[in-house]
């Protein structure tokens, strides 16, 4: 069982999915996990005491920067729909945002609103993606940077891979033997595990952000508006009831297809993979991969390609939205 709650003060252990769209936290307490998310975007609105004032009263979380207010987390998409302006983002393709200064400071104030302060010693693991596939790319600074800011919130934080994360919030019943991926904002991570032991691990820089920022290009929406009529409306049927329907098709079947021969070209290419006595399971997670149509398309791509791995199963997760973070929490729990 699970459930959304507000932060209070805490002293579980937690996991903890910081992705590029979101960051979502999970903790267990009387056998429940409960989670609690926010945005990892802001947004900046002229300042006024006034205006100070009243975000403060709403319980708006903000923080003052000069002349200008940055409202973070959820509230950010909104005020930025109604200024008519994009939300800014603390991540890209993943990792930190080279091109906002304030990226570490608003990500430890939308961290600490979800998590609270830790007690001595108490345990956090954090996602973190794989490289690009065929690539070598530095992952170094970013996850650094986040486990110092969880050691400054007083935890003792831990990395796991995010694809592996899926793993372990889903394939308890094969011993955690299978491929899990998780479809975000920024990145597609995959991950081969063979008896919670992570083989082959990628990711690819096609996901939600690309959908976004590609049919805003074409319609000369705004990519946060496309966001939100994204999550309102849009699914994958072959059927184009508009041109946003059409263009956001278009754009998630290019995703599809950038994952699916990523998907073949790692695993016919790798080395080191595990005999397989049997078939094992595929779980698709993340924002990304909720629409409607969106796992019947992966899978008639996935097997009418050359895959060199046999599959039981390609499935959802429960809970896309939260599979990474419990995967971290359950990765935290093994350590204890």
């Amino acid at each position: 069982m699970s459930r959304t709650e507000t932060p209070a003060a805490r002293n579980e252990t937690n996991g903890l999915d910081v992705g590029t769209s979101r960051i979502v936290a999970a903790r267990q307490c009387n056998n429940e996990i409960k989670y609690n998310t926010q945005l990892n975007a802001f947004v900046t609105i002229p300042y006024s005491k006034m205006t100070e004032n009243v975000l403060r009263k709403e319980g708006v979380p903000h923080s003052v920067d000069g002349s200008e207010i940055l409202v973070h987390g959820n509230e950010s998409e909104r005020f930025a729909d109604l200024l008519n302006k994009d939300v800014r983002r603390t991540m890209t393709r993943g990792v930190l945002n080279p091109d906002e200064p304030e990226n570490v400071r608003l990500i430890r104030e939308i961290t600490a609103a979800l998590t609270g302060k830790a007690e001595k010693g108490q345990k956090l693991y954090f996602t973190v993606p794989a490289a690009p596939l065929g690539a070598e790319e530095n992952l170094t600074y970013h996850e650094v940077t986040l486990r110092q800011i969880l050691t400054e919130l007083g935890f003792e934080a831990k990395s796991i891979n995010e694809g592996l994360a899926v793993i372990y919030a889903e394939l308890e019943s094969t011993n955690y033997t299978g491929i899990g991926i998780s479809c975000g904002g920024g990145l597609c991570n995959v991950c081969l595990s063979y008896l919670s032991v992570p083989v082959v691990s990628f990711s690819i820089p096609k996901a939600g952000d690309f959908v976004d920022s590609s049919a805003a290009a074409v319609t000369g929406e705004r990519p946060n508006r496309i966001r939100m009529l994204k999550v309102q409306s849009f699914y994958l049927n072959g059927h184009f009831e508009s041109k946003l329907q059409q263009v956001l098709s278009v754009y998630y079947d290019d995703i599809i297809q950038s994952l699916v021969a990523g998907l073949r070209n790692a695993f016919q290419g790798a080395r080191n993979l595990p005999k397989l006595s049997r078939p094992i399971p595929l779980v698709l997670s993340g924002g990304t991969a909720m629409p409607r149509g969106f796992r019947e398309r992966f899978e008639t791509i996935l097997r009418a390609s050359d895959f060199p791995i046999e599959l039981s199963e390609i499935r959802t997760a429960a809970e896309p939205l939260t599979t990474t973070a419990k995967g971290a929490l359950v990765a935290a729990l093994s350590d204890m």
